[in-house]
């Protein structure tokens, strides 16, 4: 057999664990040692928690799950005044729950699914937020995060969920809302944390936090990271990554701040290939009626070959920034970075709807595979502050962003990669293991075909020139309005090395403007309006792209203009019980016009229209002293309301139904959540969560769905002494089978099972 290796990298997680070991193990030993000589020392400086597995000893402010203001500079007036719907999961969230991935800390949020990808649609992560697609719409420190991508949260301090159009904040995109993903930066005092976690399923984590300030004003901080797992209630998968994350800033304390920080995650993993829907037929030209997936019987079924499938990714994120304060209401302050992110692979699509799981209980293993890379960089210049004007206090921010993006597609021949010639895989039919059982899949079977690198695919540039501004003017303490106005060019050209080149060029404005009424200074109610606009090419072929820009193709023709998307919203925000709990409720209306759309065959129009009418609830924060809550419940009503005519690939499919009414895809009407945690003792806190979500339908056809589920968590920490404390996560309780991503036309990938993790942390 022929197959391609990647060679691995010189490092590896275990040398990275082994590192980690060997750090903790030096600083722990100097820190015991003043620990010893400070015991009757109260004034020690409380610890700092900057990983999800390791706090402790932190003030109220720290460790509350109530978040005052988001990070950015754009937010020019603190959450309890901000007209729209912001949800921050804080560090402590994080932890307490044990999450260990942006989707792990993302089931904390109602409202949000995740999608699942494939080949042409890329494996990573796919969020979206309020029933649209927001795979694109990632900032790292407010600034796009380009690149399809499985994060991690081990360098990540907090996560700021905005929902609604968010153009006027970020550019193309955001017509859900976006996501804000807030990096663990250098502090002022010197700290050390550390922990390893062990749990079911082989897992192994291992992290170091470290923070030193080396002279007065300047500090330097590593996270370490190495985590290898296998999956509960999945055979033959598992996941292997490690990570690393320096940053270094001067100035601390003064006018002046210069910050460099670096982040590189590196992962090698034998992904899950999901599985497949079922037919309600065994028809050989069955169509999909309301059907789910079926697992044949065992849920545990992998229908992924390891002598073929693997899956490896990068990311290399390089970040330079400067801010100086010009004076005490005005801070200029500029970004620059230089972002890579690639990933390899070659996976188990099961079956691609060949209709082998109806007609024999077979599976085809249709393999999908995928070489793509993406090179972005961007400077951003901001300026923000304060002034007063014709007797009005004004919070503004204004800034420049000048940003190319590229992405390079290919992938590698599969040979044999087709159903079986003659009824597809037939009792018997062996196929180079490329056929394989239903009710008993062996993911140990030889793979006799060849796996070739294939260099042919498409070259995709971005060049995008904004200018935006935003002004909370506060008319009396009683009324405030926030503006905001963004203009974007976008600058996109498609080259394949097949069909040829196409170019798109789109210019857009996008706004937002709210008023709040402040009946008193711990409330408010508001009304706001945003728009967001998502031009041809928008995900540089890194994604799921509802306005592709085709490169070269002469036979599909497209209108290639920008979709537009508009947001109502009418909510109220408070903060109780001595401002320690946040409370928000909000009704909205979304509409997204100039959807593209099939009108006929070849052809497609900037004609279609969908719409989510809904209401969000959220509680954050602590009830007593003791008790804190993290809380939310999504209602989203959606429709298709011209889906244009049924077809793919340009081709218009003969007496095809209109989707027109349907539900939007990946967008249950009802989910909720809610995480707990109450300090029994001073040194002992225990909590819990319960995660619903409805029904979820995978294509517009509303022919494909995965059930709805309820899954419960529990945690307990205990702190041993001060410098050590444990805590054990027992997620899906009750070894819940559920699915939490739905594919439009031929799987969903299913969740993990019970799983425990038993996690030992230092801090010094």
């Amino acid at each position: 057999m022929s197959r391609h290796h990647v060679q691995p990298s010189a490092q590896s997680p275990r040398l990275v664990a082994s590192a980690i070991g060997v750090a903790m193990t030096a600083f722990s030993a100097a820190q015991l040692a003043q620990a010893v000589e400070g015991a009757n020392d109260t004034a020690r400086d409380p610890a700092i928690s900057l990983d999800a597995t390791s706090i402790t000893g932190e003030s109220q402010a720290q460790t509350s799950y109530q978040v005052e203001k988001a990070s950015s500079p754009k937010y020019t007036a603190p959450l309890v005044d901000t007209p729209r719907s912001v949800t921050v999961v804080p560090q402590q969230v994080l932890k307490d729950t044990g999450a260990t991935s942006l989707q792990d800390a993302l089931r904390t949020v109602p409202g949000i699914t995740f999608g699942a990808g494939e080949g042409g649609n890329p494996q990573g992560d796919r969020p979206f937020i309020r029933g649209f697609d927001a795979q694109g719409d990632t900032y790292l420190d407010g600034v796009r995060d380009t690149g399809s991508q499985t994060r991690e949260i081990f360098d990540i301090e907090s996560i700021e969920v905005s929902k609604g159009p968010n153009s006027a904040f970020g550019g193309r995109g955001s017509a859900g809302g976006s996501l804000n993903i807030v990096s663990k930066a250098p502090q002022e005092n010197d700290f050390l944390n550390g922990g390893f976690t062990y749990g079911s399923d082989q897992t192994r984590r291992y992290t170091l936090d470290v923070n030193r300030k080396f002279t007065d004003t300047a500090a330097f901080r590593l996270n370490l990271m190495s985590h290898e797992q296998n999956v509960a209630g999945r055979d033959a998968i598992n996941y292997d990554r490690w990570g690393v994350a320096p940053s270094v800033t001067f100035g601390l304390g003064t006018s002046t701040r210069v910050n460099v920080n670096y982040y590189h995650l590196e992962s090698n993993d034998l992904p899950d290939s999901g599985i497949p829907y079922g037919y309600s037929s065994a028809s050989a030209t069955a169509t999909h009626v309301h059907d789910k997936p079926n697992d044949g019987g065992d849920s545990n079924n992998f229908y992924g070959l390891k002598d073929r499938d693997f899956r490896k990714t990068r990311a290399d994120i390089s970040t330079f920034s400067i801010e100086h304060d010009i004076n005490d209401l005005m801070t200029i302050k500029n970004t620059l970075r230089h972002g890579s992110t690639s990933q390899d692979y070659v996976l188990t699509q099961p079956d691609d709807s060949q209709h082998n799981v109806n007609q024999y209980g077979t599976v085809w293993r249709r393999a999908n595979t995928r070489v793509s890379s993406t090179e972005t960089t961007t400077n951003q210049t901001d300026l923000f502050g304060e002034f007063h004007a014709l007797g009005f206090k004004n919070n503004y921010s204004t800034g420049l962003e000048i940003t190319r993006e590229e992405s390079t597609v290919t992938g590698y021949t599969v040979t044999p990669n087709a159903n079986p010639a003659g009824g597809g895989c037939r009792p018997g039919v062996v196929a180079s293991g490329t056929c394989t059982s239903l009710s008993n899949p062996n993911p140990d079977d030889a793979f006799t075909g060849t796996v070739v690198r294939n260099y042919a695919g498409t070259n995709t540039v971005g060049d995008t020139r904004a200018l935006y501004a935003f002004d909370t003017i506060e008319l009396d303490p009683k009324w405030l309005v926030n503006l905001g106005l963004r203009y974007d060019t976008f600058d996109t050209t498609a080259n394949n090395t097949t069909t040829g080149k196409t170019s798109n060029d789109s210019n857009f404005w996008n706004w937002q403007a709210g008023l709040v009424w402040k009946p008193v200074q711990n409330g408010s109610v508001y009304v706001s309006y945003a728009t967001s606009a998502t031009p041809p090419g928008a995900l540089l072929n890194e994604g799921s792209d509802g306005n592709p820009l085709t490169a070269g193709n002469s036979t599909i023709q497209s209108d290639l203009e920008p979709e537009t998307t508009k947001n109502y919203e009418l909510g109220t925000k408070w903060d109780v019980f001595h401002d320690r709990l946040s409370l928000t409720a909000a009704i909205f209306r979304t509409e997204k016009q100039n959807t593209r759309v099939l009108v006929q065959s070849n052809t497609y129009e900037n004609a279609g229209e969908s719409r989510v009418d809904g209401v969000e609830l959220s509680a954050s924060g602590k009830i007593t002293e003791k008790w804190q809550v993290f809380a939310g419940y999504s209602y989203l009503k959606s429709e298709l309301v011209d889906a244009g005519l049924t077809g793919r690939n340009g081709a218009v499919t003969v007496g095809g139904i209109s989707a027109a009414g349907n539900q939007m895809p990946n967008t249950p009407k009802n989910s909720a959540s809610l995480w707990t945690t109450y300090e029994v003792t001073p040194k002992l806190t225990v909590g819990g969560g319960a995660f619903y979500v409805d029904d979820v339908y995978g294509d517009t056809a509303n022919t494909v769905y995965v059930p709805s589920y309820t899954r419960y968590d529990a945690m307990a920490s205990y702190q041993l002494t001060k410098n050590v404390d444990l805590q054990l996560n027992l997620q899906n309780l009750t070894d819940k089978t559920y699915y939490d991503k739905a594919y439009a036309s031929h799987f969903a990938n299913q969740a993990a099972g019970r799983t425990a993790l038993m996690g030992v942390n230092f801090h010094f």
